[in-house]
């Protein structure tokens, strides 16, 4: 039989444990949230605060007591109170709806793993001292254990990756056949994707990179398990927040067309600089070969003004730049979507899509395009263009409840954000803008935001922000340019908006949710 001894060790490792499990998903969920870089969970980890940071504080402070005056009487009493914590903790979380909650993916199991083994030993070993340690081991040392378990992981993560790797490239160089068309840019990236692979997909069988898959292990995923010998197009959306990483995804896919959208101030935490930004983003078009087709949007200044430096052709889009090859003119728009014509080949032809926004016709003259280069008849494509579908949280008009809501809630950026206002300025009713402001922009993040306060005034009635401290500089833009503070009002978090929103306003009314801050940013 076990002794008591035994016994009651195993019941406080059991307490004990549970307490640690919150904080230990809740460090996992952080660092995933962190692309598993530590540089960039390092940053949320000493800036943001812990989740339930008061509660835990004044039951530390409750433990702490208990140890002073009752010293080892106390041991009983204090697992539990911990044993409740936990649990309430525990149903908390449970509770809790995260913008982005941890995914389960082999990777985070693996860690999962790890950072049980790892959980288990300290705790063990913290349990010789008093238990008022051991509370504070189990709360805040999982924060701390990312930084061993990403290490210990490390070679195992390399090792698979490498592999899964290995195998898409052989996939890749099997279908000689197929035509890849990459895709980069700070912005608009997704939505071209889409509409490409809309207006090209009708007479060409395409695959492309579902959702937000832009990094080496998504790209890799989608052509292990989704591309097949039947495709004859293989849309690949290209991301990149440091140096170096568009020139690997290059090496790695080795597409024949290539797309830059824009550039702009983007990443600036980990590019650093405008100029690191510029010359990464235009290695899409660099290391094309030389009878691929490079396609670039000439309205953007950085693009425009950028010496390429490759032979291969290239094909250029524009709106304000009149010297683009395809040049969107008459545009008109509506609640319903906009018109446009383009002149090809000296004739010229209108088209017209659901989709609303200047950046929006900027991604389909890609598209078009990238459809002629191709060979696809262009009254087929005038067809095709019609169709277009609306990408999902990209300026997507939605009806919620019978509200109208614009959710361009897709990581919010300078150009786009402006532009999602231009469009809610067209709209009907009282026009409402949801945004906790734009992020991981450094230095000039709060410049952005004061900027994009100051450029709501005649385009919204209401602005609803959500964090107080992130959307400051937003509020002082608002409250320069002489906005009615009185329709500025302040949420902790989104839901709490939207029920203001459905207490306060109709569904003649109109809102728009700019940009979906993650909750590693959230504050």
């Amino acid at each position: 039989m076990f002794s008591s001894n035994f016994i009651e060790i195993l019941f406080q490792l059991i307490v004990y444990s549970s307490l640690a499990y919150v904080f230990v998903k809740h460090a996992l969920q952080m660092f995933q949230q962190n692309r598993y870089e530590l540089y960039r969970y390092s940053k949320w980890l000493f800036h943001k605060n812990n989740i339930h940071f008061s509660l835990v504080l004044i039951f530390l402070l409750i433990v702490l007591i208990l140890n002073i005056f009752l010293k080892n009487k106390s041991l009983i009493l204090v697992l539990l109170l911990t044993l409740a914590f936990s649990i309430y903790l525990i149903y908390k979380e449970s509770q809790k709806q995260y913008i982005k909650d941890l995914v389960l993916t082999a990777r985070v199991k693996r860690q999962i793993v790890v950072m049980t083994i790892l959980m288990i030993i300290i705790i063990v070993l913290s349990l010789s001292f008093n238990s008022f340690f051991t509370c504070l081991i189990s709360i805040y040392i999982p924060y701390l254990l990312i930084y061993i378990m990403a290490i210990i992981t490390l070679p195992v993560e390399n090792m698979i990756k490498k592999h899964y790797e290995n195998e898409a490239r052989s996939i890749l160089n099997g279908m000689h056949n197929l035509l890849k068309i990459g895709i980069t840019g700070s912005y608009g990236k997704t939505s071209t994707k889409n509409i490409v692979s809309d207006i090209i997909s009708e007479n060409r069988y395409t695959l492309i990179t579902p959702s937000s898959y832009n990094t080496p292990m998504g790209i890799t995923r989608t052509i292990r398990e989704l591309l097949k010998p039947i495709h004859e197009v293989f849309v690949c959306e290209m991301g990149a927040d440091k140096v170096g990483e568009i020139s690997y995804l290059m090496d790695f896919v080795k597409p024949k067309y290539g797309v830059v959208t824009s550039i702009g101030p983007q990443h600036l935490n980990t590019f650093h600089n405008l100029d690191n930004i510029i010359k990464e983003k235009m290695q899409e078009i660099e290391m094309l070969p030389s009878d691929g087709v490079g396609f670039i949007n000439l309205d953007n200044e950085y693009i425009r003004n950028y010496q390429i430096r490759n032979t291969c052709k290239i094909v250029s889009v524009g709106i304000d730049n009149k010297d683009a090859d395809y040049v969107a003119e008459n545009i008109k728009y509506s609640k319903d979507g906009s018109k446009f014509s383009v002149n090809i080949n000296n004739r010229n032809y209108k088209f017209s899509t659901i989709l609303l926004g200047k950046h929006n016709i900027t991604n389909i003259l890609i598209g078009i395009a990238i459809a002629i280069e191709m060979g696809i008849d262009i009254k087929t494509i005038v067809k095709n263009v019609m169709s277009v579908k609306q990408v999902e949280h990209r300026l997507q008009v939605k009806k919620v409840n019978n509200y109208t809501f614009i959710d361009d809630a897709f990581n919010s950026n300078p150009v786009g954000s402006k532009m999602a206002l231009d469009v809610l300025a067209l709209m009907p009713g009282k026009r409402v803008v949801v945004t906790p402001g734009m992020i991981d922009l450094g230095l000039i993040q709060d410049k952005t935001n004061y900027e994009y306060g100051k450029y709501m005034l005649d385009k919204a009635d209401y602005v609803l922000l959500i964090g107080e401290k992130q959307t400051m500089a937003i509020r002082n833009g608002l409250e320069n340019i002489g906005f009615d503070m009185n329709n500025v009002l302040t949420f902790k978090t989104v839901n709490e908006a939207f029920v203001y929103i459905y207490q306060n306003f109709s569904i003649q009314d109109t809102i728009l949710l700019e940009n979906d801050l993650p909750d590693a940013f959230n504050v």
